[in-house]
């Protein structure tokens, strides 16, 4: 079963990306305290895939949110349909609907769930950075003895890390079948998959349908292009941001295990690229690892730490174990590969199992 595993740090700059709740007149952003009282301010793994939804190209169809109910008793859930959107398939979904099967009790309602293909930690500071309030008046049109409107928000500057996993047999994969979960998909609808091409396989022991090949690469090479032009985060009028990584690794492996989550680490109050650690991490996960580790590192972000790694992994960059690049250039050729069906063998595991037709 192939991953693709990493790392994402981003870097903002007297930002407020992803606000808490407000204190009185004070807006704050989410942070933790941790035994030794140092503040880390973080993004929330909500936040972060709200960020991939809404930076979707425009032609790309997301599924519609339906909300029902009132006051403590609202719900809102996505259409539940990974075989239209892209969304849905890679992002997970629990909605219940009302079941018309013989026998079905009225109004009983049946639940159909699908866990994130996209798996994404939460993006917390490398380095303890306590936010800072910033104050503002409104006034203007105010007459001369009036009072101006006081009004207080926090922001910070700070690099986040969080870890990224692409399950990718389950891409375009849906369960229906199976006793240790619920079907992602009602008995019509994955017939429907079947008559447009679709193929009925077997996947970690589910019984499962999937949209055809070529739609599975497309999905993948569209979320890693999108990954590679993120916007989003809050107060942007005032603490407008990129939100593209500063910093990325990718690599495949066969468990799901992320061995590359303390390659970026707190050093002397810093934000370090341990290449020493990435190192003895390829060395120890050589016999899961299925391709190359690809390091997208922006230009001038962690001042000369850059060039100090390119030089020190020279060796494993020569055997191509190791891909250095721009983060922009690193996701958009492994989109083109995924296009380009280099990478076929990522889609299945050792489980998989096809039906006869």
């Amino acid at each position: 079963m192939t991953f693709l595993v990493g790392q994402s740090v981003l870097e903002i700059k007297a930002g407020a990306p992803n606000n808490g709740r407000g204190v009185d007149n004070r807006g704050v952003v989410k942070q933790f305290q941790v035994s030794s009282g140092d503040v880390y301010p973080y993004v929330s793994a909500q936040a972060s895939r709200r960020w991939l939804r809404d930076s979707l190209p425009a032609d790309e169809p997301t599924s519609p949110v339906i909300r029902s109910g009132e006051g403590k008793k609202q719900q809102a859930y996505t259409n539940g349909r990974p075989d239209q959107f892209l969304d849905d398939d890679l992002f997970g979904y629990m909605i219940a609907v009302k079941s018309d099967a013989p026998g079905a009790k009225k109004g009983e309602s049946k639940t159909f769930m699908r866990d994130t293909v996209l798996a994404t930690g939460t993006l917390v500071a490398v380095v303890p950075n306590r936010p800072q309030m910033d104050f503002g008046t409104m006034s203007r049109g105010f007459g001369p003895d009036e009072h101006p409107v006081i009004h207080e928000h926090e922001m910070y500057t700070a690099n986040l890390a969080g870890d990224l996993l692409l399950d990718l047999p389950r891409v375009g994969t849906f369960e229906v079948g199976g006793r240790s979960v619920k079907p992602a998909l009602p008995g019509e609808v994955a017939q429907g998959v079947l008559e447009k091409n679709g193929e009925k396989v077997s996947l970690r022991g589910l019984e499962c349908v999937r949209l055809p090949l070529a739609e599975r690469r497309r999905r993948v090479a569209v979320l890693l292009r999108t990954m590679a032009a993120v916007k989003g985060g809050a107060k942007w009028s005032a603490h407008y941001g990129d939100r593209t990584p500063g910093l990325l690794i990718l690599a495949p492996i066969k468990g799901g295990t992320n061995p590359f989550t303390r390659v970026v680490r707190n050093r002397e109050r810093a934000t370090f690229f341990d290449v020493d650690v990435l190192r003895q991490e390829i060395e120890a996960w050589a016999d899961e690892l299925e391709g190359t580790v690809r390091i997208g590192w922006a230009p001038g972000f962690l001042g000369g730490q850059r060039e100090r790694a390119q030089s020190d992994l020279a060796d494993l960059i020569q055997e191509g174990k190791v891909v250095l690049g721009h983060p922009r250039t690193i996701l958009t050729t492994l989109a083109d590969e995924f296009e380009d069906g280099d990478h076929d063998d990522w889609f299945d595991d050792q489980t998989t199992r096809r039906s006869s037709p």
